[in-house]
């Protein structure tokens, strides 16, 4: 049998034992890969007889959706729009709560409360733009802001409405036009479309099965609306993990940006640290130096899990996984996620890129080049992929290397762009010859020999 359909055999297995063991009426899964051909797998029925169940049926994301409203935030930073440390009234007129601001919204830390004012899930009907804003007078601020993670929608329909003001437009036709034509996502919409399967309440007791209300979200729309496919899921799952190979042209988002909003702002539990959030993005350590970014979903009748993955060995980049379920109460949907991830890489690895040589370092720098002592503790610099780098002697091999780049103009000085001591610089001293004979990093010295922090050897006792 090819490798490839024992691949195939073991994720399609996984996803027919979650629609089994949850009892969930349509679940539709895609897995994107840059190195291979995309997969999808339905199973079930849509309970739409029209539109039976297939790779296209529209599931609805929930809360994904945040996922789309945090980058258009953050195109709006990079634009200079906004800033994240700006106040929420910088930029709307609102009646309370405008101290908030932008970026403890997106890191859930804001302390809003969790919905909108009202009752909306007891009377299904969703405030629209304007009652959204001026409800804010009606609503609290649960949390003084700042002190830990509380998950509110509310906090980023506000967040989408802002976007939506500073753009000039609404929410969906900003999407549409900054994130969903330039990325090709045609499965995604904000309304459902006739193919959308039927979100039901699967009976604890019994087999039965009633399809659940579907109510338009409204001024809340920003937090929880879309509409989509698995395979448009899975694809921005890999974005949201690698849009440097999703987005090569930074069309969307600079992969910088991303990398910021994947840094760890608070976590979801101050005992148990399996979870945490960034900029609107969920973060799901997988254990070593592997992590799960993206969100889960939920709406009446619809759970999502929609998941990108982040080193480890065997990973292809831009490796995404989404799973859309007709169920609002099988946890398995937002399970097998991860799941998939984890078997796509430890049954069909990456194929291992040959190495090649390359040039030299530059003249200048090859005096850097080898071990060096700080602190008391060695640490070795090289030159890889035309780039100054370094790592601690004894650093595990999947950490990745804190790399360097010349500052303009400045000799002799480098800044460092990412890993250990991001941003900090790096100054070199030479001697008469022009020899590296000392540096400093983030102002600690570094020597060719184990030295006291008063600069004698250790070896002269």
């Amino acid at each position: 049998m090819e490798p490839q359909t024992n691949v195939r055999r073991r994720l399609e297995r996984a996803v027919r034992k979650a629609q089994a063991d949850g009892r969930v009426p349509a679940l539709s899964v895609a897995l994107h890969r840059p190195d291979r051909e995309p997969w999808t797998c339905t199973v079930g029925s849509s309970g739409n007889p029209d539109h039976p169940l297939g790779a296209g049926s529209r599931f609805r994301i929930g809360s994904v959706t945040k996922t789309f409203t945090a980058v258009l935030v953050m195109q709006a930073r990079d634009d200079g729009l906004l800033d994240l440390d700006d106040p929420v009234s910088a930029h709307l007129d609102v009646p309370a709560h405008g101290t908030a601001t932008i970026g403890r919204l997106l890191s859930h830390t804001a302390g809003y409360q969790r919905e909108p004012h009202g009752d909306v899930w007891d009377v299904l009907l969703a405030p629209d733009d304007r009652q959204l804003l001026d409800d804010l007078a009606r609503a609290e601020q649960v949390l003084p802001s700042g002190r830990r993670y509380h998950y509110s929608n509310l906090g980023l329909a506000v967040l989408g409405q802002l976007v939506a003001r500073l753009r000039g437009g609404t929410w969906a036709a900003v999407l549409q036009e900054r994130i969903l034509g330039p990325l090709g996502l045609t499965g995604t919409t904000v309304e459902p479309t006739p193919d959308a399967v039927v979100g039901y309440l699967v009976d604890a007791y019994s087999d039965a099965a009633r399809p659940e209300p579907q109510l338009h979200m409204g001024g809340v729309a920003p937090a929880a609306q879309l509409w989509s496919t698995a395979a448009d899921m899975a694809r921005w799952a890999a974005f949201l993990a690698s849009p440097e190979i999703i987005d090569p042209g930074a069309l969307v988002l600079a992969p910088d940006t991303l990398d910021e909003m994947r840094w760890p702002r608070t976590t979801t539990d101050d005992r148990l640290w399996s979870g945490g959030f960034g900029l609107g993005l969920i973060l799901v350590p997988q254990g070593g130096r592997v992590l799960h970014v993206g969100h889960d979903g939920a709406m009446p009748g619809f759970l999502a899990g929609v998941y990108g993955r982040r080193g480890g060995e065997g990973n292809p980049g831009a490796l995404g996984a989404a799973v859309l379920g007709s169920s609002g109460t099988a946890l398995e949907i937002n399970e097998l996620v991860h799941e998939l991830l984890a078997i796509a890489v430890e049954t069909d690895p990456a194929d291992i890129r040959p190495w090649s040589p390359g040039p030299p370092a530059p003249p200048q720098y090859r005096s850097v080049l080898g071990p060096w002592w700080s602190e008391g503790f060695p640490h070795v610099f090289s030159w890889h992929d035309g780039a100054l780098q370094a790592r601690a002697a004894d650093a595990p091999a999947d950490r990745p290397p804190s790399i360097f780049r010349p500052v303009p103009d400045e000799a002799d000085t480098f800044r460092t762009v990412s890993g250990w001591e991001a941003g900090e610089l790096l100054r070199l001293t030479r001697d008469a010859q022009g020899t590296v004979v000392r540096m400093h990093w983030a102002t600690y010295r570094f020597t060719r020999q184990q030295e006291t922090f008063d600069g004698v050897p250790v070896s002269e006792g």
